[in-house]
């Protein structure tokens, strides 16, 4: 039983790795001059301490008119808005990474996915108090490029669904209209024991369709054993890439981004 409770806790915390995201080593951020953006309406909580089975997630609503947060820490909806892996968020207090918040947060009308993450932003700035400033120090990267295969992703050029793009399940996970950036931050995810991220070299500027299963790091004293069955079998993450997506990950130098928090406070609660 305790086996088996040791490959619950491992699984959950792999397949939570879906939490929705972005990736890449730029910031997101509002070109000069455009109108500043902000949520209609903000309801902001700290979380009642989560059940087993209770869902923890940030998504935008159905349509693009908000956004939901349920058992949550500040770091996370950090990293997610600002396109950035938590360990790259650097200076932050004891709560900053510790605290579970939830936060319905509803727009005047609907908007792009963009332009709710740049709402999203702002309230962070405005309700949390937020600042900071970044620094580009050079460091290992993983190079994101096509596999000299070629390309094994479909295209996807229907309308914005506002769902999360990558779902994760026993039997893998599915890519519905994933943007390339968000698939870096998702690897990024995934590789935690590298400390790598991972960079966009593909030149594709398009979202894409796939399939991909592979058997994720696992910790130095996990016994393969306890694995659900089948999953044994699965290639790595580098050669899954390759194989099903016809991508390739190279390790090497480059500028990694980190963002050093100046100042935030718990928001007062309504």
């Amino acid at each position: 039983m305790r086996h088996l409770r040791r490959v619950a806790a491992f699984l959950a915390v792999f397949f939570a790795l879906t939490a929705p995201a972005a990736s890449a080593q730029e910031l997101a951020l509002p070109a000069p001059g455009s109108p500043r953006l902000t949520f209609d309406v903000i309801a902001i909580h700290p979380s009642k301490d989560p059940v087993p089975g209770q869902p923890c997630f940030t998504k935008s609503n159905p349509g693009g008119d908000g956004y939901q947060v349920r058992c949550m820490v500040v770091k996370n909806m950090m990293s997610l808005m600002y396109k950035i892996p938590e360990r790259q968020i650097t200076g932050e207090p004891e709560w900053f990474s510790h605290q579970l918040w939830d936060i319905d947060a509803k727009a005047d009308k609907n908007y792009s996915l963009d332009d709710l993450h740049t709402m999203f932003q702002n309230m962070l700035a405005d309700r949390f108090a937020l600042k900071f400033h970044t620094e580009k120090r050079d460091g290992n990267i993983y190079a994101l490029t096509i596999d000299p295969s070629g390309l094994k992703m479909k295209a996807n050029t229907t309308p914005e669904p506002f769902q999360i793009p990558f779902q994760g399940t026993t039997a893998g996970f599915v890519g519905t209209r994933v943007p390339m950036q968000y698939l870096c931050w998702q690897l990024g995810q995934f590789l935690q024991n590298d400390q790598r991220p991972v960079i966009n070299m593909t030149g594709l500027t398009g979202n894409y369709d796939f399939k991909l299963v592979f058997l994720p790091e696992l910790p130095p004293d996990f016994d393969k054993a306890n694995l659900p069955p089948g999953f044994i079998d699965r290639p790595n993450l580098p050669t899954a890439l390759r194989e099903q997506l016809g991508l390739k990950l190279t390790a090497q130098k480059g500028p990694v981004t980190f963002i050093l928090i100046d100042h935030v406070d718990k928001p007062s609660e309504n």
